[in-house]
């Protein structure tokens, strides 16, 4: 089972979310994994993956704002 071990960038509220309504989030988790909270945009980007990109069934196209991921970015590790 993963585990959440630290929020990479600032928490929703710091950029602007309020009512908990537009949260995006990324989160490290123990095993080295990321974790992402956005918005499921599966069924309108699908059918523009690239040739070489895949998509399982159990996987979805989460999008995150700009501002999330630059926010993140600083905590985000080099290797």
């Amino acid at each position: 089972m993963s585990q959440i071990i630290r929020r990479l960038g600032v928490a929703p509220r710091h950029r602007g979310s309020t009512g908990g309504g537009t949260c995006p989030d990324i989160f490290e988790l123990v095993d080295g994994n990321f974790a992402v909270i956005g918005t499921d945009a599966t069924d309108s980007l699908d059918a523009q993956l690239p040739e070489d990109a895949a998509r399982a069934d159990y996987e979805r196209i989460v999008v995150i704002s700009r501002e999330t991921l630059i926010k993140a970015k600083a905590d985000i590790p080099d290797a």
